[in-house]
């Protein structure tokens, strides 16, 4: 089984260490993981800020650059669900280019996704110590359905997995949302902060960096013991027999 890693402008920007323990973990189930050079933004950004033009110039450079790939690997339910759900729209009015959007729509998958539903196979990732909670980060769980696919790897793993309060709702995050209403925001997160404190978990684990970046950030801030981490990392060190 082949598949190429959409690394997403957050991973290369911020977050590396996900993207090389996305890497990690499809390698040890057996998948020929290739990752594109080429690749630039989906164009989410710009589509959630209204710039259609923009993102479908973007969208057809990320048509170019995976058209060719057997499975399209994406750690963020964000990025996978414009791939998967909005590209349809954004090219709804030329047949020839919304059916390349469609083929790689049924080829892209969210990460946990892709592992739970496609490997299949999961049983290697072991050895992950201590209690995590889980954020359902919007857009994997609204668009995309995902929300028993991560649970049950951080349980193969070895973690003790945690139901925090009101774990479906926002961390506030929300892409541009953050940046146009920062106020707003930040009660939406001081929320889901509580409701992490208050499972006395030793981590909160996620599927989008987005979510990840606006609750580690604040997380460290306040000093919580609590770590914030993507659900690959949490899979990447049961392989390197590592906790919480």
């Amino acid at each position: 089984m082949r598949a190429a890693l959409c690394a997403t402008c957050l991973v290369d920007q911020f977050f590396p260490e996900v993207g090389e323990a996305v890497v990690a973990v499809l390698r040890r189930a057996g998948v020929e993981v290739s990752f594109p050079e080429e690749q630039t933004c989906c164009g989410q950004v710009a589509f959630n800020g209204g710039y259609e033009r923009e993102a479908r110039e973007a969208a057809l450079r990320f048509l170019d650059v995976f058209d060719g790939s057997e499975h399209v690997v994406v750690p963020s339910g964000s990025c996978a669900s414009m791939m998967k759900v909005f590209y349809l729209e954004l090219f709804e009015d030329d047949p020839a280019l919304l059916e390349r959007a469609r083929s790689l729509s049924e080829r892209t998958h969210e990460f946990t996704e892709f592992m739970v539903n496609v490997v299949g196979d999961t049983a290697a990732a072991k050895g992950f110590e201590g209690k995590v909670t889980y954020h359902d980060a919007c857009h994997s769980l609204r668009e995309l359905r995902i929300s028993a696919e991560p649970r049950a790897l951080l349980e193969q793993a070895g973690a003790e997995v945690v139901e925090m309060q009101d774990s479906d709702r926002c961390c506030g995050f929300g892409g541009l949302f953050s940046v146009k209403y920062p106020h707003i925001s930040t009660a939406i997160l001081e929320e889901k902060l509580a409701n992490i404190e208050a499972t006395g978990a030793d981590a909160v684990a996620t599927t989008d960096c987005g979510c990840l970046m606006h609750i580690r950030g604040a997380m460290s801030r306040k000093g919580m013991q609590q770590r914030a981490l993507h659900v690959a990392e949490a899979l990447a060190a049961a392989n390197a027999g590592e906790g919480a």
